[in-house]
């Protein structure tokens, strides 16, 4: 089932990479590197932090071929995405918390730390966001007032604590990506945010 909705959500990711791209006029090189990016970049990030090999898209070229066809689709269709702009939304969140729990495992996997398994979790749920933005020459979204990194930190200290109390792993799946997805989508939905930090004086 993780499986699936990894599929799922590295398809949407891409998407909607693309269409950052396009507010960029990138060509379709330049689209699909930003999908690959955005939707493999996280789990790329945390493995060259962890050495761990080999990545995923190596051992699995598949995902190449499916967020790159993900991202030249929604190129072709993109004034139908605008229209859809909640479902990705929506979608997009299930992503963080897909990658969260997948980064903590990996994590787990290799024997790390909790505090670190706590942090290959949120570097893969957020990275790739941010090296997309980065690219697209914007401000990463990772460090706007939105609830993003807080929901990716929440999902991993969830299916920490669970997984370490109780000892079951699908458990610890299902409630971290439960609480994960519903703080994310009620954050949405309601629109809350971090405080923010504005200082504006100069020091010369």
């Amino acid at each position: 089932m993780l499986h699936i909705l990894y599929i799922i959500a590295i398809t949407a990711e891409a998407m909607t990479a693309a269409l950052s791209a396009g507010r960029r006029d990138m060509d379709w090189v330049g689209v699909c590197i930003i999908a690959w990016v955005t939707a493999l970049g996280g789990g790329t990030v945390r493995n060259v932090l962890f050495g761990h090999y080999p990545m995923s898209w190596v051992e699995h070229p598949e995902y190449l071929v499916i967020t790159a066809v993900a991202a030249l689709l929604a190129a072709f269709i993109a004034s139908i995405m605008t229209k859809l702009k909640k479902l990705f939304l929506y979608l997009d969140a299930l992503g963080l918390v897909v990658f969260t729990i997948i980064g903590c495992q990996v994590a787990q996997e290799i024997h790390l730390p909790y505090l670190i398994v706590l942090f290959s979790g949120m570097i893969t749920g957020c990275a790739g966001g941010v090296l997309r933005d980065v690219l697209c020459n914007e401000v990463p979204f990772l460090f706007r007032k939105e609830i993003y990194a807080s929901a990716a930190i929440v999902t991993g200290a969830v299916y920490i604590g669970v997984e370490h109390f109780h000892g079951s792993e699908m458990l610890a799946t299902i409630t971290a990506a439960v609480i994960g997805l519903a703080l994310r989508l009620l954050s949405i939905r309601f629109e809350w945010h971090m405080p923010k930090f504005v200082y504006r004086d100069e020091w010369h």
